[in-house]
C-alpha cells in the first residue's frame, strides 16, 4: 500500500526543487546571453555556473534557444508585471504618465540585463522574439495602460489629444534605454557617471518633467 501521506510533502518537494532549479537556470542564463549574444553563449557555461548538465538544460528547455526563448519571456513579462503594480487608475492622469515613466527608468536602470538582451535580439533583426507567442500577448498591457491614462487626460482636458500610447511608449523606452545602453561611451566621452546616484535621480526627475511637459494640454 502506497502511503499518500509521505508521497504528497515528497512530490511538493521534487517540484520546489524544480521550480529552483529552472529559476536559478533562467537567471544565470540571462546573465551569459546579455553579456556575450545569443551566438557567444554556450550551454556549457551556463551548465557549469548553475553546477548543473546540459542534460539538464534540455530538460527544462529542449536546447540553447528553447532557453534563450524562455529568457527573452521572462524579461519582458517582468517589466509588464511592474507595470500592473502600478494601479495608474487610482492616479490623476499628469501624475499617472510620470509615474510611468519613472517606473521604467527605474527598471530599466535596475535591469540593465534587460537592455544588453534587447539590443542583442535587434542585432537578430527579433528573429527569436517573434517565436514567442506570449510576447504579443505582453504587449498589450503596456499600450492599455497609456491608452486608458491618455483617455482620462483628454476628457478631462488636462492632456493633449494628438498623441497615442505608442509615441508616448517610445519616448519612454528611448530616454530610458540611452541612459543605460550608452553609459559606458557616454560617460568616457564627458567624463560623467551615468549610474552616479544623484545623475540618475536627476535624469529621472528630468523625463518626469518631459513627458508631462509634452503630454500637458
Amino acid at each position: 500500500m502506497v502511503d499518500t501521506q509521505r508521497s504528497a510533502p515528497k512530490s511538493a518537494e521534487r517540484l520546489r526543487d524544480a521550480e529552483r532549479t529552472r529559476a536559478e537556470l533562467l537567471e544565470i542564463a540571462t546573465e551569459v546571453f546579455s553579456e556575450q549574444g545569443y551566438s557567444g553563449a554556450r550551454v556549457d557555461e551556463i551548465a557549469e555556473r548553475t553546477r548543473t548538465t546540459k542534460r539538464m538544460i534540455y530538460y527544462y528547455f529542449g536546447g540553447k534557444e528553447g532557453l534563450y526563448l524562455a529568457v527573452l519571456e521572462a524579461a519582458y513579462r517582468g517589466i509588464r508585471e511592474t507595470e500592473q503594480g502600478l494601479h495608474a487608475d487610482h492616479l490623476a492622469p499628469v501624475d499617472a504618465v510620470r509615474r510611468i515613466a519613472e517606473l521604467t527608468f527605474d527598471h530599466h536602470h535596475d535591469h540593465p540585463a534587460f537592455i544588453r538582451l534587447v539590443s542583442v535580439e535587434n542585432i537578430h533583426h527579433g528573429q527569436h522574439l517573434g517565436k514567442v507567442e506570449s510576447l504579443r500577448d505582453l504587449g498589450t498591457p503596456a499600450a492599455s495602460l497609456l491608452d486608458d491614462v491618455l483617455a482620462r487626460g483628454r476628457a478631462s482636458g488636462e492632456l493633449r489629444d494628438d498623441v497615442d500610447a505608442l509615441d508616448v511608449h517610445m519616448l519612454i523606452s528611448a530616454y530610458c534605454v540611452f541612459q543605460v545602453a550608452n553609459s559606458a561611451t557616454f560617460g568616457f566621452l564627458f567624463g560623467r557617471d551615468m549610474l552616479a546616484p544623484d545623475v540618475r535621480a536627476r535624469h529621472r526627475r528630468i523625463l518626469g518633467d518631459i513627458v508631462v511637459g509634452w503630454l500637458s494640454a
